[in-house]
C-alpha cells in the first residue's frame, strides 16, 4: 500500500514512518523542516530513516538507504503546486496528516505561522486528497481543543467551541474542514486528538525534554500553577498503535456504511499530577530537580484526561505503557542520543 505521510521528520510523524515502513508498506515522507527547533533533531529522525541529510534539496525526492520502500521529499503543505504535482505523480491510497505549526504558547507570539500551516497547509492538503480520490485521511488533531473544559474524562461529545489558545482553534478548524470535504466530497476522514505525546525523539519544547535537560544539568524546573496541573501523559508507540488501528477505518465505511467523518481521543486514560510526573523524572535520571514555582500560563489547561472507549470499542486499541516505564524508555534514549552522541543538547 502506498502511504502518504507529511511531518515526516517530525517526532510522532518520524515514529509513524518507521512503524509503516517496518509493516511492508510503500511510503512517502514530506516535511517542511522549519525552524520551530533545531533541525539538527529533524535531521537525525531522517537519518534513522535512512535519509543522508546532506543529499536533501527543495524539489528532490531521497530514496532511503535503509528501505527502498521510503522516500523522502522536502516539502511544505503551503506549497500548493508542488504538493498537487505531488499527488498526481505517486497513486497515494492513505494520508496521514502529521504535519503543523505546533506549540500552544508560541502560537501567542506567532500567530500567522498557524494560520499558514494549519489551516491554509490543510485546506491544499485537502484539496489533494479530493482531486487524487485518496481512500483515506487520517490526520492530527489535539486535546488542547478542549480548553479548560471541566467535566472529565473529555469526550467527544464534549462541547469544544470555545478553545483558549489560537494553535487549538487551528486544529479545531481542521476538524470543521474535514467534515465539510467528508460530507461534500464523499473522503474517508479520521481525525485523532493527540494527548500528551512523550518518549524518544520527542520535541524539545515539551516538558520531558525540558525537564531532563534541567535536572541534569542543575538549572530550575519551571512549575506552572504551582504544580496544580495534571495530564494525559501517552508515550509514543501507544500513540502509533492507535493511529494505525484506525488505518483501514475507510473499509467499515465501504461495508456498513459507516460516518464518513469520524473524530476519536487518543490518550494513555490516565492523567498524571505535575509534580508526580517530576518525581518520576528524578527516579529515572537519579537526580533532585529543582523547581520554581510559577502561576499559570495563557492558554495553557489545567487538566488534560481521554475518554478512549470509542477507540476501544471500535478497534480494540488499548494503551499499555505506564508512566514509569515510558520514562525510563525516553532517559534512555536521551542519554543515548544527547550524553554520548550529542554533547551539546538540541535547543
Amino acid at each position: 500500500m502506498k502511504i502518504l505521510v507529511t511531518g515526516a521528520a517530525g517526532f510522532i510523524g518520524f515514529h509513524l514512518a518507521q512503524r509503516l515502513i517496518n509493516d511492508g508498506h510503500e511510503v512517502i515522507g514530506i516535511d517542511n523542516l522549519n525552524h520551530y527547533y533545531d533541525v539538527r533533531l529533524k535531521l537525525d529522525r531522517l537519518q534513522v530513516l535512512g535519509i543522508d541529510p546532506y543529499e536533501i534539496a527543495m524539489g528532490k525526492r531521497e530514496v532511503s538507504s535503509v528501505s527502498r520502500k521510503f522516500k523522502f521529499l522536502k516539502l511544505d503543505l503551503i506549497n500548493k503546486t508542488e504538493l498537487q504535482r505531488l499527488f498526481e505523480e505517486e497513486d497515494f491510497e492513505i494520508v496521514f496528516n502529521l504535519a503543523a505549526q505546533a506549540g500552544v504558547r508560541y502560537s501567542i507570539d506567532q500567530p500567522q505561522a498557524y494560520i499558514d500551516s494549519n489551516v491554509v497547509g490543510f485546506a491544499n492538503l485537502l484539496e489533494a486528497c479530493r482531486h487524487s480520490k485518496i481512500k483515506h485521511l487520517v490526520y492530527a488533531s489535539s486535546s488542547s481543543i478542549y480548553g479548560n473544559n471541566k467535566e472529565v474524562p473529555f469526550k467527544i461529545t464534549d462541547n469544544v467551541d470555545h478553545p483558549i489558545s489560537l494553535y487549538a482553534a487551528t486544529k479545531k478548524s481542521n476538524e470543521l474542514m474535514a467534515h465539510t470535504y467528508s460530507h461534500l466530497f464523499n473522503i474517508p476522514t479520521t481525525g485523532l486528538r493527540f494527548f500528551t505525546v512523550y518518549g524518544p525523539w520527542g520535541r524539545p519544547d515539551m516538558a520531558t525534554m525540558l525537564f531532563a535537560k534541567a535536572i541534569l544539568n542543575g538549572d530550575p524546573i519551571k512549575v506552572f500553577n504551582n504544580g496544580n496541573l495534571s495530564r494525559d501523559f501517552t508515550y509514543v508507540d501507544d500513540i502509533v498503535e492507535g493511529v494505525l488501528k484506525t488505518m483501514f477505518r475507510h473499509q467499515k465505511v465501504a461495508q456498513k456504511k459507516d460516518e464518513n467523518y469520524r473524530i476519536y481521543n487518543l490518550g494513555n486514560s490516565e492523567p498524571v499530577n505535575l509534580l508526580t510526573f517530576i518525581e518520576t523524572m528524578e527516579k529515572a535520571f537519579g537526580k533532585i530537580a529543582i523547581k520554581k514555582m510559577y502561576p499559570m500560563q495563557p492558554g495553557d489547561v489545567e487538566r488534560t484526561y481521554a475518554d478512549v472507549e470509542d477507540l476501544k470499542k471500535e478497534f480494540g486499541y488499548q494503551p499499555n505503557t505506564g508512566i514509569a516505564e515510558g520514562i525510563m524508555l525516553f532517559k534512555e534514549w536521551y542519554c543515548e542520543y544527547f550524553l554520548k552522541k550529542n554533547p551539546t543538547p538540541v535547543s
